[in-house]
């Protein structure tokens, strides 16, 4: 199959987004008078894990998110930060927009597939300011027709809904959908909602997790670089 459009999420397909949490959570809360410790950090983000897929579910907004993940942590740890629970995560947000740490290969990816004619989107579930920060931050700058968060579009991958704005955004109709690839690593947000949406789905899964879930997608990946052979561009 030869793909015209490819859909790649952000975060731990493109970004590497542990790298950037781990610089970002790690600067707040010390300045918040919090010390990091691994302790932290996992309490942290089984919390932020959690309630993450309570947004895909729709139980929570990703307005709540932002402030919850820190009330909880910090309600966990029985602390009292220098910080409200506000600016914690306002600052937290700044500096996660600085975290422009790519995946291995993801310039590559990108660079190769653009010198093939395939035209590329990101369609993410992340916060705006911190996705577009990054993205303008980073090598990857000005490689996509089209950046897609759900924060604009008023629904989160899977549901049907951001898949509508971004076929939109790209100018493409309900016709157009065997042209396009969705590319991520998350089974219950990028495959599933490929899937429900009727278009092919590669699942970017570095790290050999089995898929436990009953998502068959068309294809799995271990590194970036498959994608070429996959879309029909470059073969390395």
């Amino acid at each position: 199959m030869t793909y015209t459009h490819i859909l790649f999420d952000a975060d731990d397909t493109l970004y590497d987004y542990p790298k950037a949490e781990n610089h970002a959570l790690g600067r707040t809360l010390t300045e918040a008078g919090i010390a990091c410790t691994d302790e932290v950090m996992k309490a942290y983000q089984s919390i932020n894990q959690q309630l993450w897929r309570d947004l895909e579910q729709g139980l929570v907004t990703q307005a709540s998110l932002r402030t919850e993940r820190f009330a909880r942590l910090i309600q966990e740890l029985g602390a009292t930060p220098s910080l409200r629970v506000e600016e914690i995560s306002e600052r937290y947000l700044e500096l996660l927009g600085e975290g422009v740490f790519l995946i291995e290969g993801a310039y590559d990816i990108c660079r190769d597939l653009i010198e093939a004619g395939i035209h590329l989107a990101i369609i993410t579930n992340g916060i705006k300011k911190v996705q577009t920060n990054r993205i303008a931050g980073s090598k990857l700058a000005g490689m996509f027709e089209a950046i897609i968060v759900s924060e604009d579009t008023g629904y989160q991958k899977p549901h049907p809904g951001i898949f509508d704005y971004a076929f939109e955004a790209l100018g493409l109709q309900q016709a157009d959908k065997s042209r396009v690839l969705i590319v991520g690593d998350s089974l219950t947000s990028d495959m599933k909602g490929g899937i429900n949406y009727g278009i092919d789905t590669c699942w970017f899964n570095p790290f050999h997790r089995p898929n436990t879930l009953g998502y068959q997608p068309t294809y799995e990946i271990r590194r970036l670089e498959e994608v070429n052979v996959l879309a029909g561009g470059r073969r390395k």
